[in-house]
């Protein structure tokens, strides 16, 4: 498809209720995507700017990193007005074009949403700390000191540190769970919950369709403050920083995932329920992910996906590993429903974090399009974008920071997208960007690979275009997810269609027979193998099988 067939105007998406269920959502860092304003940031404006590119994926929805005002501790998500664009991005003039450019391509248009702590710069926290007694007085998490001074108990925060922060105003401390100017909001006290439903209103009301809700697992501490229990050394699976972030020597069980949590979140979707909306929650769990994602997208009442870290983690996804992940879903989350991601804003990305080869990165391209569920792409992640090696002088993150050198951070991930190899910027900026433009991006940028077939961005169009063609795909079952060897295969069934997908998730040769039946092969410009005699394929290196059984 060119970008000018992508530009064409086309209907509002329809206000199907179910139209999230196998959908690719393509994630948004505005800092990094385009800046049309010449200050170094991307924007708002330069987000509509680039729309029919996305559009020209075949994606069916987009979903924005935090672009609300923010003192920019936490790159946005640290909000101190959640009903305003920061000027960084533009204004709400420039949100709402980017609400109409969308629509009018065919995309919808998800928002993320921080509803587990603000910015210490919001209002309600100023006035939060001012006393004990006034109005929003219990509106964030206060505790009273222990007897000899120390925080309330042994939580700690995941950017290093305990989670309590002494407060000389109200001579109490205050929760975070991440950095010190992002105190927790307190999710017990009934006007919070109010306050912050009142928000998804407001941007419902401005035309969303949806949101992706952070840290979704973390709205909600136990009210007794209960000290967490200690972590087994063997079960420290973090995917960020596992060793030297003392975080993830605890198990997390009052500090988040907490019961009451499914009581908001319904509350939430009758909320979104009349717009047709739907929510991806992300759940940050390392030990229980799959199990809570189970919990808030079971039945019609919670959220309608979830996802949790499995493929985001350091484990190479290998035919035993996928299989695993996928058999525990199915026990764990069998009436729920997943978002499967490979990379996103705060992991390394994936070509570099499983050292792929361009044929081991094509064929996980299509292996993520095929599972049930749905699908988030990270941007860059459809050019095959390595991580970047920022040096510690340009570093950005607080979180690299801290724990430099050993973990060194979020940056990595969060270059400026390269468009073009003919300038020094990649045709993010005119000026030298918040972060630096790495040389080895420029030759993956868009317009080298808009030319050459074989690209990668060209293999995902293809896999994306392939998805939508059968439906069997976005909303179909499967059966059970085995492998035999390096190789990991599922049939998927619905929508009058059986589809049997096998996968060589190594760098050998491989064979796997298809069930009993007569089955054509398809998915050829996917490079999809013959069926051959007895139902048996012969896959290459790194090859797929996709085949349909022909009824009788």
């Amino acid at each position: 498809m060119s970008l000018a067939e992508a530009a064409a105007p086309v209907a509002h998406p329809e206000r199907d209720p179910d139209w999230w269920r196998g959908a690719v959502i393509y994630q948004i860092y505005p800092r990094s995507y385009q800046d049309s304003n010449g200050d170094g940031v991307g924007d708002l404006a330069g987000i509509a700017q680039r729309l029919p590119y996305i559009a020209s994926l075949g994606v069916d929805a987009i979903w924005i990193s935090p672009f609300f005002t923010s003192p920019m501790k936490d790159f946005g998500y640290d909000v101190s007005d959640y009903r305003d664009v920061d000027p960084l991005f533009g204004s709400l003039a420039d949100f709402d074009r980017v609400i109409e450019v969308a629509h009018g391509l065919g995309l919808r248009v998800m928002i993320d949403l921080v509803l587990s702590h603000s910015s210490d710069q919001h209002p309600w926290f100023t006035e939060s700390r001012a006393s004990r007694d006034n109005d929003r007085a219990d509106w964030y998490v206060w505790a009273d000191a222990k007897p000899d001074g120390t925080p309330p108990n042994n939580w700690l925060s995941i950017f290093g540190g305990s989670a309590w922060q002494w407060d000389s105003r109200r001579e109490q401390y205050y929760l975070h769970n991440f950095l010190v100017s992002q105190p927790d909001l307190n999710f017990h006290e009934p006007e919070v919950q109010e306050a912050l439903l009142d928000v998804a209103r407001f941007w419902l009301d401005r035309g969303v369709d949806g949101f992706r809700l952070d840290t979704i697992n973390f709205y909600i501490h136990d009210k007794h403050l209960r000290d967490n229990p200690p972590l087994a050394p063997e079960l420290r699976n973090s995917t960020i920083a596992p060793s030297v972030n003392p975080y993830n020597y605890q198990e997390h069980l009052y500090s988040k995932n907490q019961p009451e949590n499914l009581d908001f979140l319904r509350k939430l979707r009758r909320v979104m329920d009349p717009y047709g909306a739907a929510a991806v929650g992300e759940v940050g769990d390392a030990q229980r992910g799959l199990q809570i994602m189970g919990q808030y997208t079971a039945g019609d009442d919670l959220m309608q996906m979830c996802y949790a870290f499995e493929f985001l983690s350091k484990e190479q996804p290998t035919a035993a590993r996928v299989a695993e992940v996928m058999t525990r879903v199915d026990m764990e989350a069998a009436d729920g429903w997943a978002c499967w991601a490979f990379s996103n804003h705060d992991v390394m990305r994936h070509a570099s974090r499983w050292n792929l080869s361009h044929e081991a990165n094509r064929m996980l391209a299509t292996l993520i399009l095929c599972l049930r569920g749905s699908v988030c792409l990270y941007q860059g992640e459809e050019l095959g974008l390595t991580e970047a090696d920022v040096s510690y002088e340009d570093l950005q993150d607080p979180y690299g920071i801290e724990f430099w050198p050993e973990f060194k951070g979020r940056d990595g991930c969060r270059t400026p997208m390269p468009w073009e190899p003919s300038n020094q910027y990649a045709g993010f900026s005119d000026v030298k960007p918040w972060l630096p433009v790495p040389v080895k991006h420029l030759h993956r940028s868009v317009a080298a690979q808009e030319q050459d077939p074989e690209a990668m961005l060209h293999h995902y169009r293809r896999a994306i275009a392939f998805r939508h063609a059968n439906p069997v795909l976005m909303k179909g079952a499967h059966d059970a997810v085995r492998h035999a060897g390096q190789v990991v295969y599922f049939t998927r069934a619905g929508e009058g269609a059986e589809m049997f997908c096998a996968f060589n998730v190594s760098g050998h040769a491989g064979e796997i027979a298809l069930p009993d039946g007569r089955w054509r092969r398809t998915g050829e410009e996917l490079g999809s193998a013959e069926v051959g005699p007895g139902n048996v394929v012969r896959l290459a290196p790194w090859q797929v099988c996709l085949a349909l059984r022909i009824k009788d």
